[in-house]
C-alpha cells in the first residue's frame, strides 16, 4: 500500500468509500466496549473515528502506508487513538489485537497470501476480522477504458495493474491456511456515482497510474480515461468476516 495519494483531494471525494464502510461498521454492532480494534488503511481516519464510538472503553490503533492520510488521520483523531505510517506487509504488533477491521483498501496490495497471514498475526486467538474490499469483477469497464487509454498513448501502462481484485474461494482458502476459521466471503455489487468524478476518479483509482508518469503527462491521462467513463462505476466488494482460529 505505497501508492502515493492526494490525501486532502480523497478527504472530500470518498463518500463513496465511507457508504460501503457503514457494511463492514455494522458488522461490528456488539463488540466488546472495551476491545482493541486495529483499523488497517485507516486513510483520513473518518472510519477510524467511527470505531471509536463501538470501543468507548477500548483502544484503537490505525495505520496507513500514506504520510500524507495519516497526517490527516492524527489532527482528526489528535490522541483518542494511536496512528502510524506503515505498510500492511511490514505489520508488526507488540501484543495483538481484538478486532482486525480494513475498507477499501487490501485490494492495493498485491500479495494477498503474505497478507492474510501478516493479519492474522496481529490478531489473538479467537479474535475477529471484518474486511471489505475491491472483489474479483471490480471495476471491471473502468479498467477496460485504463487499458485502451494505456494502449493509445502511455507504453508504461499497458499490461500493468496495482490491483489484486481476488474472488470469495481462493480468499476462503488464504485465510484457512493463515489460520481462520468460520470463514464467510462474499461479493457485493455496488454501482457508484461520485459526486465529483474526476476527483474521485483521480485520487481512489488512477492514484498509482499517475505516479508511474512523468509529471507532464498525467493531466493528459487522468482527462482521457474520465471522459471515457460512463455511471455508474461498477465496483464489486469483497466482504471478508472470519475468526482468528484459537490455540
Amino acid at each position: 500500500m505505497s501508492t502515493p495519494w492526494d490525501a486532502r483531494t480523497y478527504d472530500v471525494s470518498s463518500q463513496p468509500q465511507q457508504a460501503w464502510a457503514a457494511d463492514v461498521l455494522v458488522r461490528l454492532i456488539g463488540v466488546a466496549p472495551d476491545a482493541t480494534v486495529l483499523d488497517v488503511g485507516c486513510g483520513t481516519g473518518r472510519v477510524t473515528e467511527q470505531l471509536l464510538d463501538l470501543v468507548p472503553r477500548g483502544r484503537v490503533l490505525a495505520f496507513d502506508a500514506s504520510a500524507d492520510m495519516v497526517e490527516l488521520a492524527r489532527a482528526r483523531l489528535g490522541d483518542r487513538a494511536e496512528v502510524w505510517c506503515q505498510d500492511v506487509l511490514s505489520l508488526g504488533l507488540p501484543e495483538p489485537v481484538d478486532v482486525v477491521v480494513s475498507n477499501a483498501v487490501l485490494h492495493w496490495v498485491t500479495d494477498h497470501e503474505r497478507m492474510w497471514q501478516v493479519l492474522g498475526a496481529a490478531l489473538r486467538p479467537g479474535g475477529r476480522l471484518e474486511i471489505q474490499c475491491g472483489g474479483v469483477g471490480n471495476i471491471a469497464r473502468v479498467r477496460e477504458v485504463i487499458d485502451r487509454v494505456a494502449s493509445n498513448a502511455f507504453p508504461e501502462l499497458v499490461g500493468w495493474s496495482p490491483w489484486e481484485f481476488a474472488g470469495p474461494e481462493v480468499t476462503q482458502a488464504r485465510l484457512r491456511s493463515a489460520g481462520f476459521t468460520e470463514i464467510h466471503c462474499w461479493l457485493q455489487d455496488r454501482p457508484t456515482y461520485p459526486e465529483n468524478v474526476a476527483s474521485f476518479v483521480r485520487t481512489s483509482i488512477l492514484a498509482a497510474h499517475l505516479e508511474r508518469l512523468p509529471e507532464q503527462r498525467r493531466e493528459q491521462f487522468a482527462a482521457a480515461v474520465t471522459a471515457r467513463l460512463r455511471l455508474p462505476l461498477d465496483y464489486v466488494r469483497l466482504n471478508v468476516s472470519a475468526l482468528r482460529e484459537r490455540a
